[in-house]
């Protein structure tokens, strides 16, 4: 059923939906919470247990012999039974799946066997026992009605090999009548290859042993062969004399073209009907063999922002737009290269020996053109676009894993340079971003280790030189590659999550710091100045971090002041412009730092209460001797502009004293930069200097 869960590791949930499938799927129309339900439940436990990799097979057998304990012996329950499981039982190892279906056959078929031989051989008693004659017409249609109703075939016969009676399955499996059967020999239709053999395990029945199960082929009446098992038992009478043979019979090629169509289920994708990632990682490992191509090629399209069409139109149209993109693969690839569906929207080809790289580039560019051509749904045509990854190697001596990380990240170089465009592989590129993420993965450990700290940079009154402020800068101090450029260090703890971990970590400290020179110095402190990002203001407990960390450390809110980027107010909402409206309001101070020239934006004024604005970049660099002229009166200009709004000026990245009196006659009253030392301080270095003055 299309809503069973699927059952692997997962808790009670998941595994009464998978029972409640399966009960559906042998009994259709079981009502909700049906005692059957209850059954195929703990059946489920033995059926998880078995198909781990270290399972036992003989959780499956128990499984199979359940069923016939429960009295789920009718022709479709094993059938149903194995196409339910082989479907929804979730496992990566398809040869351990059909491990276990053989297993829960084998046990089904055994159960049975057993249970047909106890209710002949109980109804034999019964017809015995004189007493007992209701009895005995109980028990005789009992064993008719297991015996005309079983999945498997069954055939009763003589000592001397004449079969005595036959079932309805024995029929159907031979396309013979009752009367053909009846009284005929079943040697005669075993073929003749295989007689003796039969006839020999058959010997060993008569030697003491219970039954015996042996694969044979047995002969139809239009001569086509059917290869079956079959399990022979001997039944004795009151004496301990042969008595009669119970011979119950499967048909191998009905497992076999069942575990074939769960085998093609589990490597193909039910959508686009392609492959999937687990044939196309085969094809893979195949091609980097030592019989494998010479080089390969590994084509992947990523659909761009395909979760859009999902949300606007549903699943549906969703699948109908893979459907087309699918189609349009193998119209450019079809005779090229190998095609699967290997994600949600995801298209992966391996092509043998191309013939070079600009022919792989060609391909890919065709298949993205027709990818434009919408898909009608209703008034709308809707297209896609994908970001492609191509990788060209040498195959022999490859590694099918690092082929598709190597893939897997020049796709996501296409969308980072923009989407709806194609990337090929760069060793170099790959081994300096490799470096870095190795780094962004040890984020943890060195703040654990201690390997971080804060440095300052000052910012002096231009008026008379006083330390004005200081601004906190993260620094890592990496035992092997050197201190870490903050810069980087911010780009490397956004993409690993750290960002907000290490900022809260970074205002502890620096207002720690900050609080001992203000317990020292008192007024004369400086102020604590400190970026804040869009993502620590994205922080729910940003309020309770500034709030604690000032408590702990002494520090007056007055003394600390965060600095927001230019294009911060734009990224956060109304909640988070609530949280920072919060913390102006006790006393800490908002900067907007306006990297480049134009104008403030007055809805940033009017959205924040800032207390300052910071300038650096051209409207600095406008003001530098010899400047051109349209860079120097744009620089006039914004800085005249910006006293209109009444907030002290501040100015970063000064590099002269010639920019320096130029800014001060423009109204700026701080600045920061190359003219006050290259150098950050640390911590103690500001106290000195704080000693001195």
């Amino acid at each position: 059923m299309a809503d069973a869960a699927r059952l692997g590791d997962e808790p009670a949930q998941p595994r009464d939906a998978f029972a409640r499938g399966w009960a559906a799927a042998i009994a259709p129309g079981t009502p909700p919470d049906d005692p059957l339900e209850h059954v195929l439940a703990g059946l489920a436990d033995d059926l998880r247990a078995a198909v781990r990799p270290d399972g036992s097979a003989e959780r499956a057998r128990h499984v199979g012999q359940s069923l016939v304990e429960h009295d789920l012996v009718t022709p479709e329950v094993l059938e149903r039974t194995l196409a339910f499981v082989g479907e929804h039982l979730a496992t990566d190892a398809t040869p351990r799946l059909m491990a276990v279906l053989g297993a829960l056959a084998a046990g089904f078929t055994d159960a049975l066997c057993r249970r047909t031989l106890d209710e002949q051989q109980h109804n034999h008693e019964l017809s015995t026992t004189r007493s007992t004659e209701s009895a005995v017409r109980a028990g005789e249609a009992k064993f008719r009605a297991v015996f005309q109703t079983s999945a498997l075939a069954i055939a009763i016969s003589g000592v001397d090999g004449v079969i005595l009676d036959c079932n309805d399955a024995m029929l159907a499996m031979l396309d013979r009548t009752s009367e053909e059967l009846v009284g005929s020999l079943g040697r005669d239709l075993i073929h003749p290859d295989e007689r003796d053999r039969i006839s020999r395990l058959a010997q060993q029945l008569h030697a003491g042993r219970e039954h015996v199960r042996a694969e044979t082929r047995l002969v139809r009446a239009d001569g086509e062969l059917v290869n079956v098992l079959i399990a022979l038992a001997l039944l004795r009478d009151d004496d301990g004399e042969p008595a009669f043979y119970v011979t119950m019979i499967e048909s191998l090629d009905e497992v076999r073209a069942l575990q074939s169509q769960l085998v093609r289920q589990s490597l193909h994708d039910v959508q686009t009907g392609l492959p999937n990632r687990a044939q196309f990682v085969g094809w893979l490992e195949s091609a980097v063999g030592t019989r494998g191509p010479t080089t390969l090629a590994l084509v992947v399209f990523d659909l761009d922002g395909f979760r859009v069409v999902n949300d606007a139109y549903g699943h549906d149209v969703g699948n109908d737009i893979l459907t087309a993109v699918a189609g349009h693969l193998r119209s450019v690839f079809d005779g090229v290269g190998q095609l699967a569906r290997i994600g949600p929207d995801e298209f992966g080809v391996l092509i043998r020996d191309p013939l070079d790289v600009a022919t792989v580039v060609a391909l890919a560019e065709s298949a993205v053109e027709m990818f434009a051509e919408p898909v009608w749904v209703g008034d709308d045509g809707i297209g896609v676009t994908a970001s492609v990854g191509i990788v060209v190697r040498p195959a022999r001596g490859a590694d099918a894993a690092e082929l598709l990380r190597c893939v897997d990240l020049t796709v996501r170089w296409a969308k980072d340079d923009g989407k709806a465009q194609w990337a090929l592989y760069d060793a170099t590129r790959d081994q300096r971003e490799r470096a870095r993420m190795r780094l962004a993965a040890s984020i943890a450990g060195g703040l654990e280790q201690g390997e971080f700290r804060v440095d300052y940079e000052p910012v002096h009154a231009l008026a008379d030189g006083s330390l004005l402020a200081v601004e906190a800068r993260l620094r890592w101090d990496h035992p092997t590659e050197g201190v870490l450029d903050p810069q980087e260090l911010v780009s490397l703890s956004t993409c690993t999550g750290m960002a907000a971990r290490l900022g809260k970590w970074a205002i502890a400290q620096a207002c720690a710091d900050a609080g001992k020179w203000h317990a020292e110095f008192g007024d004369a402190a400086p102020v604590l100045s400190m970026d804040l990002t869009a993502r620590q203001c994205q922080e729910p407990e940003l309020v309770a971090t500034v709030r604690g960390a000032l408590r702990e450390s002494g520090l007056p809110a007055r003394l600390l002041q965060f600095e927001l980027g230019e294009q911060l107010p734009a990224l956060i909402n109304d909640d988070q412009v609530d949280e920072l409206t919060y913390l102006a309001e006790h006393g800490v101070r908002l900067v907007l730092d306006q990297v480049g020239g134009g104008n403030v934006p007055v809805d940033r004024l009017r959205r924040l209460p800032l207390t300052a604005v910071k300038f650096q970049g051209s409207p600095v660099y406008g003001l530098a001797e010899g400047a051109n002229r349209l860079e120097e009166s744009a620089a006039v200009a914004l800085l005249t502009w910006s006293r209109t709004v009444g907030l002290p000026l501040f100015a970063a990245g000064v590099r002269t004293e010639f920019e320096a009196r130029r800014l001060a006659e423009l109204g700026v009253t701080g600045a920061q930069g190359p003219l006050f030392g290259s150098a950050l301080l640390t911590a103690d270095e500001v106290r000195g200097i704080l000693g001195k003055s």
